[in-house]
C-alpha cells in the first residue's frame, strides 16, 4: 500500500512538473518576449526593400501558382476511363464491365461441374473483379516502362532543336512523326490538344494524367514554368534529361543490387509449393488427408493464407520506390 501512495505521488508530481514546463517556462524564460521582439524588428522593413524584394519574388510566385495548379490537378483521384486510357487501351466503361462478366460467368461456369457452387462463387468473383484490374496494372506496367525507356532521348530530340531554332511544337511534332510507341501517340495527343486551343503548358502538364510517373510530371512543370515564367528552354530541358538519365541509372542500379534478394524471395515462396507438389507425386495417399479431411482443409488454408502474408512482406521488402 506504501509503495503504491509513493507510485502515485510520483506521478502526480511528474504530471505537475511537465504541465510547468509546457505553460510556464516560455513565460519565465523570457522566450515569448523574445519572439514579440523578433517579429516587432522583422516588421520594420523599408518601403524600398519591400518594393525591390517584391519585384524579385515575382517569377517565383509564378513559379509556386504553377506548381501548385499541377499538384492540385495530379492529385484527383484516378477513374475507370483513365487506368482503361493509361493501359494503352481503347475500350469504354461499359465494354470493360460486360467483359468483366462475361469472364466471370465463364469461369463460374467451368468451376461449378468440378468443384462445387461455393468454389465456383469464389472463382467467378475473382476473375470478374480481379483479373481484369489485375491485366490493366500489368498493361500499364508495361507501356510505362516503354515510355520511360525512350522518353530521355525524345526531350534530347527537343532539347537540340530549340538549340537549332527551331520552335517548341516543330520540335514536339519531330518526336510525335519519328518516336516510338508510346511515346509517338502521347506526343501526337500533346499536339491535338494544343490545335483546340489550349496552351502549350497546360497541354503537356496533361501528359502526366495518361503517363503518371514523375518523369512526365516533371516535363510538364518545365514546359509550364517556362511557357508562364519565361526562361532559357534549352537549357532547362538539357538539365531535365540529365534528371531523367540520372534516374534511369539509378533504378537500374537498385534493380542489380536488389536481385539477389528477388531471387532469395522467389526460392523461398516456391519452396512449399514445390515440396507439397513432389510429396504427391511419390506418395498422394501421404498427403491426399490434407484436401480430404477436414482438418487437413483448416491446415491447407491456414498455411496458404501465411504463405501470401509471408509473400507479400517479402514483396514489400524487395520493392524499392525512388
Amino acid at each position: 500500500m506504501k509503495t503504491q501512495t509513493l507510485a502515485l505521488f510520483f506521478l502526480a508530481t511528474v504530471t505537475v512538473g511537465g504541465i510547468a514546463w509546457v505553460f510556464l517556462l516560455p513565460h519565465l524564460s523570457g522566450e515569448k518576449n523574445m519572439e514579440k521582439r523578433k517579429a516587432s524588428v522583422a516588421a520594420k522593413e523599408p518601403a524600398a526593400a519591400r518594393v525591390a524584394r517584391g519585384a524579385q519574388k515575382s517569377r517565383r510566385e509564378q513559379v509556386e501558382s504553377t506548381l501548385k495548379q499541377i499538384d492540385i490537378k495530379s492529385s484527383k483521384k484516378v477513374t475507370l476511363a483513365s487506368r482503361i486510357t493509361q493501359a494503352g487501351l481503347t475500350w469504354s466503361n461499359r465494354k470493360f464491365y460486360i467483359v468483366s462478366a462475361c469472364l466471370g460467368v465463364f469461369v463460374f461456369a467451368l468451376v461449378i461441374s468440378t468443384f462445387g457452387l461455393l468454389p465456383a462463387i469464389g472463382f467467378g468473383f475473382a476473375a470478374a473483379f480481379g483479373l481484369p484490374f489485375w491485366l490493366l496494372s500489368y498493361l500499364k506496367k508495361r507501356r510505362l516502362a516503354r515510355f520511360l525507356h525512350n522518353f530521355p532521348d525524345a526531350v534530347d530530340v527537343i532539347t537540340r532543336g530549340i538549340k537549332a531554332g527551331l520552335p517548341l511544337l516543330d520540335s514536339l511534332k519531330m518526336v510525335a512523326s519519328e518516336g516510338q510507341e508510346p511515346l509517338k501517340s502521347e506526343f501526337r495527343a500533346i499536339l491535338d490538344t494544343q490545335t483546340v486551343g489550349i496552351p502549350i503548358g497546360e497541354a503537356c502538364a496533361k501528359l502526366f494524367e495518361r503517363m503518371p510517373v514523375p518523369e512526365a510530371n516533371f516535363f510538364g512543370i518545365v514546359i509550364a514554368i517556362q511557357q508562364k515564367a519565361g526562361g532559357n528552354l534549352s537549357e532547362a530541358l538539357g538539365n531535365l534529361s540529365k534528371v531523367l538519365r540520372d534516374r534511369k541509372k539509378m533504378k537500374a542500379k537498385i534493380q542489380a543490387m536488389s536481385m539477389e534478394a528477388k531471387a532469395s524471395a522467389m526460392i523461398i515462396g516456391a519452396l512449399p509449393p514445390a515440396v507439397m507438389l513432389l510429396v504427391g507425386i511419390t506418395s498422394p495417399d501421404y498427403i491426399s488427408l490434407l484436401w480430404t479431411h477436414p482438418t487437413g482443409q483448416m491446415m491447407l488454408a491456414a498455411s496458404a493464407m501465411w504463405m501470401f502474408t509471408g509473400c507479400m512482406v517479402m514483396k514489400k521488402m524487395i520493392n524499392f520506390d525512388f
